[in-house]
C-alpha cells in the first residue's frame, strides 16, 4: 500500500496519445467558423488520421482541442456536463463566455497535470458569435480569431496579413480552410483532412475537406531543381 497516494504524472504521460494539431476559430458577422486537421499522433506514429477535434459542448458551443487527447477529452466532458446542468437550472443555453470560464478554471487549477490547449467558440444571444482562446496553463483571451496547436506557429503571419473585419460566412470558411491547409503542409504533426463547423443563431453546419481536395500552394519544386531537371531530361531524350 506504500505510495498508493502518490501518482507519478511523468511516468503516466510517457508515450501518450497526442493530438499534434492545427486548430482554429474565426468570428464573422452572424457567427463563428471553427476548424481543425484530423491527425492524431503517438510519437512519430499516426494513431488516427481522421480524428474529430471539434467537440460539442452545447447546442451552439463547440471547442477545438490540442495537446493530450486524454486530457482534452476529459476536460471537455466535464464542461459539457456543467453546460447541461446550466441549461436545466436556468432554462436557457449557457453563454459562450461561461463555457470558456469553465475551461479556464479547470486548465488553470490543474496546469501541472494537464497538457491542454483549447479554443472555445459559439453563438449566444448576449454577444452573437465569439471566440475564446485558453492556452496551456489556463487564461482566457477573447479574440476575433484564434489559432492553436503545433501547426499554428507556421501561419501567424498569414493570418495577420489576410484576416479582415466584417467578413461574411463564405469568406471566413475560405480563410479557415486555406490557413489550416498551409499549417498542415509545414507541420509534420498535422495532416489528414480538414473538418470545419459553422455556428450561427439558426444552424450548426459541418464541412469536410478530404485530403485529396485540400487547397494547394507553392511546394518548392523550383528550389529542388525539378523544373530544370525535367527540361534537361527532355532535351537529352530529344
Amino acid at each position: 500500500m506504500e505510495g498508493i497516494n502518490h501518482v507519478d504524472i511523468t511516468h503516466l504521460k510517457s508515450g501518450e496519445v497526442n493530438l499534434g494539431t492545427s486548430i482554429m476559430a474565426v468570428r464573422f458577422e452572424g457567427g463563428v467558423v471553427i476548424g481543425a486537421d484530423t491527425r492524431t499522433t503517438t510519437g512519430s506514429y499516426i494513431a488516427n488520421r481522421v480524428t474529430d477535434k471539434l467537440t460539442h459542448i452545447h447546442d451552439r458551443i463547440y471547442c477545438c482541442r490540442s495537446g493530450s487527447a486524454a486530457d482534452t477529452q476529459a476536460v471537455a466532458d466535464i464542461v459539457h456536463q456543467h453546460a447541461q446542468v446550466y441549461a436545466a437550472v436556468y432554462g436557457e443555453r449557457p453563454p459562450v463566455a461561461t463555457a470558456a470560464a469553465m475551461f479556464e478554471k479547470l486548465c488553470y487549477q490543474n496546469k501541472d497535470q494537464l497538457s491542454a490547449g483549447i479554443i472555445v467558440a459559439g453563438w449566444d444571444k448576449e454577444k452573437g458569435g465569439s471566440v475564446y482562446n485558453i492556452p496551456l496553463g489556463g487564461g482566457t483571451f477573447e479574440q476575433p480569431w484564434a489559432i492553436g496547436g503545433s501547426g499554428s506557429t507556421y501561419v501567424y503571419g498569414y493570418c495577420d496579413a489576410t484576416y479582415r473585419e466584417g467578413w461574411g460566412e463564405a469568406e471566413t470558411i475560405e480563410f479557415v480552410k486555406n490557413t489550416l491547409a498551409l499549417a498542415m503542409s509545414r507541420d509534420g504533426s498535422s495532416g489528414g483532412c480538414i473538418r470545419m463547423c459553422v455556428i450561427t443563431e439558426h444552424k450548426v453546419e459541418r464541412h469536410f475537406v478530404p485530403g485529396n481536395e485540400l487547397p494547394r500552394f507553392w511546394e518548392g519544386k523550383e528550389v529542388l531543381g525539378f523544373a530544370a531537371s525535367a527540361k534537361m531530361i527532355a532535351a537529352v531524350a530529344a
